[in-house]
């Protein structure tokens, strides 16, 4: 059997920013001295002239995009996202949401899967903020394929978008010929009867494993792939939850403000079904490799597997 593709989704922004950088000149790309990090290096290497190092100075960065979009530029925007929804959170709000400029926020080393830089850097709580701000559109693409079509997304829509990617390199999972970003648009990946499994980001990999191993047991899973957290696809959620009568939602965030929340606000207000979400719980990270955080804190494909055996029961 041939070894999995696996990409880093911060390496696909980095490329993505270079392939549409050759077609439109207005991109211009903005980081905060973590060029070599966020990956944008690759595009400053190629556009020397349309890439701006704003040093360490997130919320001062995010007042010059928003002033370079008024101008005609479209700005990617680019850090961790700790600094990116965190340090800058009101300058996201108050320079770039609120006129709704056209500004592009690349937020890179989201989640527990930072590793072993810690809780300080790992944010769990981005979506949660981001989807908050009215206007605000909120990306978090499972793989390569569907980051680099993320971003390409982002550089079309009009309006600030935030756009979530990963240190940890994932598997790549969207490489069929049918395969289509459309935002706002969620992807069944799988078909099922039983319960339906909405998974965003690094967890939407998580969610298929963990669905083959329930399919073993006799439970057949849909699974769906949800990489516009806002605005969501409440169509597919409600069609999905009436089918199949139960609900899980599986994401590298807290359960409190992401991908769980979105979806129990729409079951609640449209078609109440029971829901358990499976995320990291109110509790803040910590240092380690990668892998095993993920398997600590229950969202490798083992563990998305226990705990919706434990619901089902």
């Amino acid at each position: 059997m041939s070894e999995i593709k696996k990409v880093a989704t911060r390496d696909s922004y980095g490329n993505a920013l270079v392939s549409l950088g050759k077609e439109h000149d207005n991109l211009v790309v903005l980081d905060a001295d973590l060029a070599a990090a966020t990956k944008t290096g690759v595009f400053k290497k190629e556009f020397p002239d349309r890439h701006i190092d704003c040093g360490i100075a997130e919320a001062n960065m995010m007042g010059i995009a928003a002033g370079m979009s008024t101008c005609g530029y479209v700005p990617f925007v680019s850090t961790f996202a700790m600094f990116a929804a965190g340090r800058a959170y009101e300058q996201v709000r108050n320079s770039i949401a609120y006129p709704h400029l056209n500004v592009k926020i690349g937020a890179t080393h989201a989640g527990i899967s930072v590793g072993e830089d810690g809780a300080s850097h790992q944010c769990n709580e981005d979506l949660a903020l981001m989807r908050s701000i009215p206007g605000m559109t909120v990306f978090n693409p499972s793989d390569d394929i569907e980051a680099k079509a993320a971003v390409k997304a982002a550089y079309e829509l009009n309006g600030p978008v935030y756009l979530r990617f990963g240190r940890l390199a994932v598997p790549v999972i969207n490489d069929t010929p049918d395969y289509k970003f459309v935002p706002g648009k969620g992807v069944v990946l799988r078909e099922g009867k039983d319960i339906t499994i909405f998974a965003t980001g690094l967890c939407v990999h998580s969610a298929l494993e963990a669905a083959e191993k329930l399919a073993a047991d006799g439970i057949n899973a849909k699974v769906v792939n949800i990489h516009t957290i806002k605005p969501l696809d409440r169509e597919l959620v409600v069609q999905s939850a009436k089918e199949t009568g139960k609900v899980v939602t599986v994401e590298e965030h807290s359960i409190i403000g992401g991908l769980g929340s979105a979806v129990a606000e729409a079951l609640a207000e449209e078609a109440p079904t029971p829901l358990f979400r499976i995320g990291v719980l109110d509790t803040f990270g910590e240092s380690g490799p990668a892998a095993e955080l993920l398997e600590k804190y229950g969202l490798d494909g083992a563990g998305v597997y226990k705990q919706i055996m434990e619901f089902v029961k």
